[in-house]
């Protein structure tokens, strides 16, 4: 039997990159998976390839339509994966717009997946919150400001979960990532594919499935196993600034 027959997992942002990997690493795995994002076509291709999947067009910085989608879902898994970076510009160049959209995705679009399937998850007295960090989160680094800050705030969302619920049977956890290759920094320079493939070149990274085996790992582990932080580099990462290059 697979490790994770029987079980619900919901992962936000599984239209692409690291949520994809992920929903489809969880489904190999025997979880039923509910794919969430914003775009819906995206998430019917996929659902399409995974067995048992469920698609709920949905953006996590809506507070009342996220509890209302998800509300009614006995999750025995949940990665709320969705974010997003933009730009690099420093504080005194930066967009308003753009902060806003990261803080409100990052910070309050968790919270709000959060808000919605722990008390179900309280209720079962059992389950998996896995939080997808990054390495941003502990080390800032040049044009970094709200994005280093918002995954910041993500680990500490992490210890402060583990205070919240710690005796309710679910287990908490972070796995904070390096340079993962994956749509983000087209993302981040809205779509200049050019700057956002220097980010990689030269660099053996991660690649988005790297990421979701450890996902896959933690929540399969014995349920008296809680692995909490995992931070993820590429051999190539000294740090968040300092990355071998070859030519």
């Amino acid at each position: 039997m697979s490790k994770l027959q029987g079980k619900l997992a919901l992962v936000t942002g599984a239209s692409s990159g690291i949520g994809e990997a992920i929903a489809r690493s969880l489904s190999a795995e025997g979880a039923r998976v509910v794919l969430a994002a914003r775009r819906g076509e995206k998430l019917q291709k996929l659902a399409s390839e995974l067995p048992h999947s469920e698609v709920i067009e949905l953006d996590v910085r809506d507070a009342q339509a996220t509890l209302t989608r998800l509300a009614g879902h006995a999750f025995d898994i949940v990665v709320p994966n969705a974010g997003l970076a933009r730009g690099l510009d420093p504080v005194h160049k930066g967009t308003p717009d753009d902060w806003s959209e990261m803080i409100d995705t990052n910070i309050k679009g968790v919270l709000h997946v959060l808000r919605a399937v722990t008390p179900g998850m309280i209720e079962r007295k059992r389950g998996d919150i896995v939080l997808i960090g990054s390495v941003a989160g502990r080390q800032a680094y040049p044009g970094g400001n709200v994005y280093c800050a918002t995954k910041a705030a993500v680990r500490s969302l992490y210890e402060s979960l583990r205070y919240d619920l710690h005796d309710t049977g679910i287990r908490v956890s972070t796995v904070d990532p390096g340079m993962v290759r994956t749509p983000f920094s087209d993302v981040r320079f809205k779509g200049d594919a050019e700057r956002a493939a220097k980010v990689y070149a030269g660099v053996d990274y991660l690649h988005a499935e790297d990421i979701a085996d450890i996902v896959s790992f933690i929540v399969t582990r014995p349920a008296r196993v809680n692995i909490g932080e995992v931070v993820v580099w590429s051999k190539d990462q000294a740090s968040a600034m300092v990355v071998a290059r070859r030519t």
